[in-house]
């Protein structure tokens, strides 16, 4: 019998030993070829639940998996360290925000330890230190130089209560991702970067492994749309440039709209409708992007008073402005045809507009419209242009407009510049000084870094303590030497995060952001693992920042992700966890009775890993009796000698469960079904149970199917199975070992299960060799009772054959 399986005391044996000995530590040293296995780093929270849990241990097994099949794995880990829960727990509780990251990342280094992730700990990164931050802002100094990072008055999402400007991607239902306050509209100098130059580039995904609905998301988020910038012109002659995708239409324009903060509206509102586009414009300023083009709501605008001249048919037409507008989309203008767009036809209904349809529905006989017609038709009421269908317009009436001067074909895209600025004190300091005679200035490079002040205060109004920091804020300018001030925004912290991975190729260069020959040599990221939240933020960003710096000649590659994958969400009781339920589960819990590898099993056995599962505190324990089985079968066994008489059927059998298992497995691990992974080594188990008290025991063919377990398991349980393969006296460890290779001739199965059908309906199943013959298994059939009894003296019209699986009878009266 063997002795106890003692998890916790075994798990610390081999962290500790595999710690001392730098298993993990990956090298470019190596004529193993590369494989780059990412995590998307952690923010500094303090704990890791089990969600963590669920992101990192598969992906590790999946990394280990790799090692064993001979590549050179680097498996890095940092921390995502700046940010705004640090500066609110200051504001809170008195604790600096250095000293709170500081202290959650200990935390969180004994709780990734507890994991027994094959992390190369050499290479840890925190975002926070000025190390790392150094290198953010000289990246920043670069894409300054090239036009790519630029200053410029915008209005910017506000959250009142952060004090600090979001992000589009950080405005959740006009509401703040941090703590859903309503985020209104606040005119800002604001720092970008120039995304959008890159945008068609980024609607590419040649070469690249990603789930297709973070494509369709990016695609989306980018939003190319090709069509016509048409000037009209207002009665004053100011040029009102508008974009379209329907210029067939152009003759149904009845009114113009403009978003209220089109730079226009101040210039052509009229007197006597002062005051009520002020009182709009100021309402709309309080409203986020999203309530004002919710579907559903009913429209709402007011006449400027003044007109513009429609350049196809010089028809004047009045000037609205209305909150379904959006200055950052397009021009910030529209040309409203409502008979062919459903915001511009009830804006018409609601305010007496007229509706003059100009693509003719089918069938159509004149009458009036109860909704708009977006479809495609023949252009009536169009002048020179009526008679020409909806596709053949679209192109005359832009070769019109671009031979008159009147406009030009355009592509324009949703995606707009990348707002990095923030007023937060817990973020890279942006390295710019402002001088009162030179203007603003970059910061010299061998100046960097820009470091954020320790003596600080945190005021509950959230202003950034940036601003009242007297050593922070006043300095020299680096051109004429007299008084200047520092910017005092710090940067979006999605800029540490959208280079990160090329830290990790070099991380204690002191003299460069990422060395250039280890960075070739490790990028681009062979499998990224992380949540599809961050498709149109975190995972955009990094695209766009890879793509600007190869431009600057600083990488030689186009992506930074060749591989991605989308982890589920874990649950528990058929919800999502919260401390509000109570339904949270502590993972250290686990670890300490029953061990991390049964918590690291479990949680890849809920369900398929991209769909996620329901935590059970019940469930975790089968995980736990399937080591215990495998813990006793191994040691019970392994001072077995071979019998001195034959075992040969058994270890043929053995043989072929064992490479059956193998070939299985491999696919499996492949294509990070662990749950179906774990199932067949499961079944593999139970198939050897009967074998364990047999004659087989200590043959070769067992010898092998346990060491054949041991190895298969080794990515998902790798504390238990290094403590077994060691005590099987094999060479240490584990995890340096081929991965096992199967057989042809012994993974394939012997015998298949082929269906009969008569007439289309199941009457009968036989168990045939695999190599059969159409003949010999219509014969089978044929002479089966059971499809006699349905062919019933019927003749046979004809038999349908799929080699291996159907056999049909079709009979005739």
């Amino acid at each position: 019998m063997a002795e106890k399986y003692d998890a916790p005391v075994i798990e610390k044996k081999w962290q500790d030993q595999w710690e001392a000995d730098e298993l993990y530590k990956a090298t470019e040293k190596s004529d193993r070829p590369k494989w780059y296995a990412l995590d998307m780093f952690p923010y500094t929270s303090g704990d890791l639940h089990i969600g963590h849990w669920y992101a990192f241990t598969p992906a590790d097994a999946h990394a280990r998996y790799k090692r064993m099949r001979g590549f050179n794995v680097m498996k890095p880990i940092g921390f995502d360290a700046f940010g705004l829960p640090a500066e609110n727990a200051a504001i809170k509780s008195g604790i600096h925000p250095a000293i709170w990251t500081i202290r959650n990342i200990h935390r969180m280094h004994r709780q990734f330890r507890s994991m027994g992730v094959s992390f190369d700990w050499s290479r840890e990164i925190a975002t926070c230190l000025p190390s790392y931050y150094q290198w953010t802002q000289w990246l920043f100094l670069q894409l300054y130089k090239a036009g790519l990072a630029y200053k410029a008055l915008a209005p910017a999402n506000w959250c009142p209560s952060c004090q600090t400007v979001l992000a589009n991607e950080q405005v959740i239902e006009g509401l703040c991702e941090r703590c859903d306050t309503v985020v209104t509209k606040k005119n800002l100098d604001q720092w970008f970067f120039r995304i959008t130059k890159y945008a068609e580039e980024l609607l590419s995904f040649d070469g690249l492994e990603w789930p297709e609905k973070v494509k369709v998301m990016q695609t989306n988020w980018i939003g190319k749309s090709v069509g016509v910038e048409i000037v009209f012109k207002t009665e004053n002659g100011a040029d009102l440039p508008v974009f379209t995708t329907r210029p067939d239409t152009i003759f149904g324009v009845t009114f113009m709209v403009l978003a209220p903060e089109h730079p226009l509206v101040e210039q052509l509102t009229k007197p006597e409708q002062r005051q009520a586009i002020d009182d709009y414009v100021e309402a709309t300023r309080r409203m986020s992007e999203i309530e004002r083009l919710a579907a559903g709501r009913e429209k709402t605008g007011v006449f400027t008073g003044a007109y513009a001249i429609n350049p196809l048919n010089q028809e004047k037409v009045p000037i609205w402005i209305a909150d379904y507008v959006l200055q950052s989309y397009g021009t910030g203008a529209v040309m409203a045809v409502p008979a062919h767009d459903q915001r511009d036809f009830e804006f018409a209904e609601r305010f007496g507009l007229p509706i003059q349809v100009v693509i003719a529905p089918p069938a159509w006989s004149g009458g009036k419209l109860s909704c708009a017609f977006t479809g495609e038709g023949t252009m009536v009421n169009s002048g020179q242009f009526s008679g020409l269908t909806s596709t053949a317009g679209k192109d005359a009436i832009a070769d019109f407009v671009e031979e008159h001067g009147l406009g030009q074909r355009r592509v324009q895209y949703r995606l707009r510049d990348w707002l990095v600025s923030r007023q937060r004190y817990w973020g890279a300091p942006i390295p710019i000084v402002y001088c009162q005679t030179c203007g603003m200035q970059p910061v010299p490079e061998d100046q960097l870094p820009v470091r954020l002040p320790i003596d600080v205060e945190f005021r509950p109004t959230g202003e950034s303590p940036l601003r009242l920091s007297k050593t922070f804020l006043h300095t020299t300018c680096p051109k004429c030497g007299g008084p200047a001030e520092r910017e005092t925004d710090t940067m979006d912290t999605f800029v540490d995060s959208s280079w990160y991975f090329l830290r990790y190729c070099s991380p204690h260069d002191w003299y460069e952001a990422f060395d250039p020959e280890k960075t070739a040599f490790w990028m681009p990221v062979d499998q990224y693992v992380g949540g599809a939240e961050h498709s149109t933020m975190h995972l955009l960003y990094a695209r766009f920042f890879v793509k600007a710096l190869r431009d600057l000649g600083l990488v030689n590659f186009d992506e930074p992700f060749t591989r991605l994958f989308n982890q589920g969400q874990v649950i528990s009781g058929g919800r999502r966890m919260s401390k509000s339920r109570g339904n949270v589960v502590n993972p250290d819990d686990f670890v300490e009775t029953l061990g991390a590898d049964t918590v690291r099993a479990y949680l890849m056995f809920l369900g398929p890993w991209d769909q996620g599962g329901d935590w059970s505190d019940r469930g975790i324990h089968g995980l736990y009796r399937f080591f215990n089985r495998v813990w006793s079968m191994v040691l019970d066994t392994k001072d077995a000698e071979a019998p001195e008489s034959s075992a040969a059927d058994d270890e043929r059998e053995i043989r072929r469960l064992t490479h059956r298992t193998i070939a299985r497995v491999t696919d499996d691990v492949e294509r990070f079904r662990f749950n179906t992974m774990l199932a067949a080594l499961m079944e593999f188990t139970n198939a050897l149970a009967p074998y364990a008290e047999g004659r087989a025991v200590g043959t070769p063919a067992w010898k092998e199917a346990i060491r054949s377990l041991l190895l298969l398991l080794a990515p998902i349980g790798p504390h238990i199975t290094e403590e077994l393969w060691y005590r099987l006296g094999l060479p240490y460890s584990i995890h340096q070992q081929p991965w096992p290779v199967w057989e042809e001739s012994l993974a394939a199965e012997e015998t298949v299960t082929v269906v009969v059908q008569v007439n289309g309906k199941v009457r009968e199943k036989l168990t045939v060799p695999v190599n059969i013959t159409r003949d010999a298994v219509e014969g089978l059939a044929l002479n089966s009772d059971r499809v006699q009894r349905y062919i019933d003296g019927a003749s046979i019209a004809n038999v349908i054959y799929v080699p291996g699986k159907l056999l049909n009878i079709v009979t005739r009266r």
